[in-house]
């Protein structure tokens, strides 16, 4: 069977700039208008500026006479990297695309790939739908970047099972030992670590997980942090995750209203003498694509609104308090000294975080590539939260598949130091609660 050959877009590049190495024996293309356009990210301390910035060098290294003619092999196993120069708009696009924007000029070079070697399948590569309509328009195969995508889409209820009609004698044992043995609960496969349960038999339940290092199913008991207490099952599970030291990672999604940021802020608070930080960011991916430039102000002033809702949560927080009570007093010490701090998440890339406690907000909008370079940033004693909505995603190249959020949590699920939880109830109030479910 012949060797495919992908032509890759901009937006492949900038999703994850190792993507070369991930299409087996197959050639590649990349079209010269690509690094024109690879160029335009190069500025910048957005993870995106960072990706654009790290092929530029991965193809520095690879770079030579032959990269536009014979091709550079990329490995063994692999197949070889091209780069293709600008071909002229033929007539069949003329009559439809009259503009001569770089997704027509890519579209151009992809026409001229497939009429050269008619006996190969050659497909475009790209993560833009509206492109990806263009091309299958002209008669060119064209396909998403699914390296990365996590084929299980239910992947994010996993974490909670709910069992009924559940053994009475094994949830009475809940109550009264320290545990029931892994080996004497009835599961169809191999349960992972940090399993959560709601197990129930008419009148009576009791909430669970499973405890790798002990080999024990145990009870999870209600706890309450710094002033928040768990309004459901849900909540429980992601408090007692927040609060086990012995867990890492913690991947909390759910839709807007569930409680996911303002549980791992309260648990941070509560904990806050074993970190020597705080850390709460965000990305930020402003509204209908437009930069923070045109915002007014200084850094400060156009950052301000992307971070007003953590701000948010800690003001629910500090409203548990009285105003002159030593935990309110407390929080705004730990601002002023910067042992709290809010923060753009691009500000945070390349340091080395050592005994923090890192909250990543909104996780949905980045990519699995974004994840894992924040992820190898944690050093001894830290612990990182992930939380966001994959219902509600902002960047343009990415969905319910294709993110950081959802890729993480399938990639680490049965680690024993990772544990997620989906929040399925708002709990901000009826109202949004309403409107989540009908809107």
């Amino acid at each position: 069977m012949a060797k495919k050959i992908f032509i890759l877009d901009t937006n492949v590049l900038l999703h994850d700039h190792k993507c070369i190495y991930n299409l087996e024996e197959n050639d590649i293309i990349i079209p010269i208008v690509v690094l024109e356009e690879l160029d335009k990210f190069k500025k910048g301390n957005d993870l995106i500026n960072f990706q654009a910035r790290e092929f530029a060098r991965e193809m520095d290294k690879i770079a030579g006479e032959k990269l536009f003619k014979d091709g550079v092999a990329l490995g063994k196993g692999l197949g070889k990297l091209f780069v293709a120069t600008g071909k002229p708009l033929p007539e069949e696009m003329k009559d439809s695309f009259s503009e001569h924007t770089a997704d027509h000029r890519i579209l151009a070079i992809a026409l001229h790939i497939k009429s050269k070697f008619p006996r190969r399948q050659s497909i475009l590569i790209t993560k833009d739908i509206n492109l990806r309509l263009k091309a299958k328009s002209l008669g060119l195969k064209s396909e998403d970047y699914e390296n990365d995508k996590v084929k299980d889409i239910d992947i994010l209820s996993h974490g909670v099972e709910i069992h009924e009609n559940f053994d009475k004698s094994m949830i009475e044992a809940l109550y009264t030992h320290p545990g029931i043995p892994e080996v004497e609960f009835p599961a169809d496969e191999d349960l992972p670590p940090n399993q959560y349960f709601v197990l129930r038999n008419g009148n009576q339940s009791v909430l669970a997980f499973h405890d790798k290092v002990s080999g024990l199913i145990k009870r999870v008991e209600k706890h309450t942090a710094y002033g928040i207490e768990p309004r459901n099952a849900e909540q429980t599970f992601s408090l007692d995750a927040l609060l086990n030291p012995d867990i890492k990672l913690v991947s909390l999604t759910g839709k807007a209203g569930t409680g996911k940021t303002l549980l791992a802020l309260a648990a941070a608070m509560q904990q806050f003498q074993m970190y020597n930080q705080i850390l709460l960011a965000r990305p930020i991916v402003p509204l209908a694509n437009r930069d923070l430039g045109f915002l007014p102000g200084d850094v400060n002033e156009k950052i301000g609104p992307y971070m007003q809702p953590l701000f948010d949560n800690l003001g629910v927080i500090k409203s548990r308090f009285k105003p002159t009570s030593k935990e309110v007093n407390r929080i705004d010490e730990m601002v002023k000294n910067e042992q709290l701090v809010i923060t753009p998440l691009a500000y945070i890339r390349g340091r080395s975080l050592s005994d923090a406690y890192f909250i990543i907000d909104e996780a949905q909008n980045l990519t699995p590539h974004e994840v894992k370079t924040i992820i190898t940033r944690a050093g001894e004693g830290t612990k990182l939260i992930f939380t966001g909505d994959v219902q509600q995603i902002d960047s343009p190249y990415l969905d319910m598949q294709s993110n950081g959020l959802a890729y993480m949590t399938d990639k680490m699920r049965g680690q024993e130091l990772f544990a997620h939880i989906n929040l399925v109830k708002g709990e901000r109030s009826y109202l949004a609660e309403l409107a989540s479910n009908l809107l």
